[in-house]
């Protein structure tokens, strides 16, 4: 058996330190939630970082020892510092994973590996959302079935302001009408990237057992298969050249 894959799960954790039906969902908060199932986990070692904490615990010792970053931001996006995503973009580029949850759509991290707004529309009336599985055969789906649903979400819809997905893992219909490319991945670098939209503060979403075994695979699917730094260096040929 290899080295375990090193999860670092990180949120803003506002919502859960400023609205009592917040706490009332995720009393110990939304990381805690998700860090709690995938510590479950074989083969997998689980910590937690807030904005709150220094460097918002994204210090460089601790990226440099993160295989895979699971992300939850909504109210706080613009207060993480430009360096720190900086310093985590730099990471997916040379392995690292990176799972963008829901509202995190709207993340500095994200927005700077995809390169786009990753605007969408939205609206919250706890409707109902059936997510279909359109890619049975993907290591991210495993154990999901043709589809499953959620019975009170916040929507996503179109247009979804993203690059085109490298594969496309899931699409949603909500009971309002609308569609969405809810389970999405890329490779940037070295990295994967999976956004993954289900999930919400007031709602217990990330308790759902479907949601967390999609978690589970994609950290799985995301750990690095390599870690090189981008760089450009200048090289001698590798056969020799004629004088000129």
């Amino acid at each position: 058996m290899g080295s375990p894959i090193r999860v670092l799960v990180w949120n803003e954790c506002r919502h859960e330190k400023v609205h009592e039906a917040v706490r009332e969902v995720y009393p110990d908060g939304i990381h805690a939630a998700i860090a709690g199932h995938l510590g479950k986990q074989q083969g997998m070692d689980v910590r937690t970082a807030t904005l709150d904490d220094p460097e918002h615990g994204l210090a460089e010792e601790v990226l440099s020892s993160t295989d895979v970053l699971i992300w939850w931001g909504h109210m706080a996006h613009n207060e993480v510092s430009d360096e720190v995503a900086g310093r985590a973009h730099t990471r997916v580029l040379e392995g690292m994973g990176l799972i963008a949850l829901h509202s995190s759509q709207d993340s500095k991290i994200l927005k700077r590996v995809l390169g786009t707004t990753c605007c969408v529309h939205w609206r919250e009336a706890g409707e109902k959302e059936r997510l279909w599985n359109i890619e049975p055969g993907h290591p991210i789906t495993e154990g999901i079935g043709d589809y499953f649903e959620l019975p009170h979400v916040e929507m996503y819809g179109e247009r979804f302001d993203v690059p085109d997905p490298d594969k496309l893992i899931f699409i949603s219909w909500f009971e309002g009408g609308e569609v969405f490319r809810s389970g999405c991945v890329w490779e940037r670098g070295h990295g994967r990237v999976f956004y993954f939209r289900p999930g919400h503060e007031t709602f217990p979403i990330y308790y759902d057992q479907n949601v967390m075994r999609v978690l589970a695979n994609a950290t799985r699917w995301a750990a690095p298969r390599i870690w090189k730094k981008q760089e450009s260096p200048h090289v001698e040929p590798i056969e020799p050249l004629p004088q000129r």
